[in-house]
């Protein structure tokens, strides 16, 4: 997908946080250890650095929802991560997002934190940020 796409895709997905623009993908993809996996039902933006993936971000086109794509994603998200290095993942996503919190946890990823009023609603609403995190070794 081009970046045009993704922002596109993007700005159907979300309010919180905000819809990134065409620039800002370029200047993700062209940076160190990102990575972006998709078709234009969905998509997911991860970057790999030292022995570490984060979850940029995970948007499913609004008439897609519900058919496991998201689910389809975030495997192949975890396994690139693995085979880039990564041992852990981490991500974070509004408190207020159920849908994603039920994918995430469903996937294996269990709290590590709280950024309180970290996102900025459309209203000017503070919502917290739930951080995740899942451990790809298993002790």
């Amino acid at each position: 997908m081009t970046p045009a796409q993704l922002a596109a895709l993007h700005a159907l997905c979300f309010t919180v946080p905000r819809p990134w623009s065409a620039d800002e993908f370029t200047d993700l993809l062209d940076s160190k250890g990102v990575f972006v996996q998709g078709d234009g039902h969905g998509f997911i933006l991860g970057r790999v650095i030292a022995g570490e993936v984060e979850l940029l971000t995970l948007a499913v086109h609004p008439k897609a929802r519900r058919a496991g794509i998201g689910a389809r994603l975030l495997a192949g998200f975890e396994q690139h991560a693995q085979s880039q290095g990564a041992q852990d993942a981490f991500l974070e996503v509004a408190a207020d997002n159920t849908a994603a919190r039920a994918l995430y946890e469903n996937a294996g990823y269990a709290s590590a934190g709280l950024r309180k009023s970290y996102y900025q609603g459309p209203r000017g609403a503070h919502i917290d940020a739930l951080v995740l995190r899942k451990s790809f070794t298993h002790s």
